[in-house]
């Protein structure tokens, strides 16, 4: 399962060796101070929307990978056996929000929001 982790000044989106082949994408750098906010999701995977380029989505399974929609641009990790998760949303960032599935996303709401 991914991971969010404060390295240094930086969040990161760290991705298991599968996730980053369903990904096509290595890990995710953001510096910390673009965190604006973060929200425990009960249903991570139906918070995910747009056009998948590039990554895998398997409507009800999976979304991983970068998606665009309505002027958004996020980054997702998120499989059907992980509903819950978190939603970063950043500004000044390469991506505009962030959205990984977790088991806990209450403790790792808490822990990101100590960044800010």
């Amino acid at each position: 399962m991914a991971e969010l982790v404060i390295e240094g000044d930086e969040l990161v989106v760290r991705l298991r060796a599968v996730e980053k082949v369903e990904a096509v994408h290595g890990e995710v750098r953001v510096p910390a101070a673009a965190v604006r906010s973060v929200e425990v999701l009960e249903k991570a995977l139906a918070a995910v929307h747009g056009l998948r380029a590039p990554g895998m989505a398997v409507p009800g399974m999976a979304a991983v990978g970068t998606f665009y929609g309505k002027g958004v641009k996020t980054f997702a990790v998120v499989h059907h056996d992980m509903p819950r998760g978190v939603r970063v949303s950043l500004e000044g960032a390469d991506y505009d929000q962030l959205i990984v599935g977790c088991e806990d996303p209450e403790a790792v709401a808490a822990a990101l929001g100590s960044t800010r």
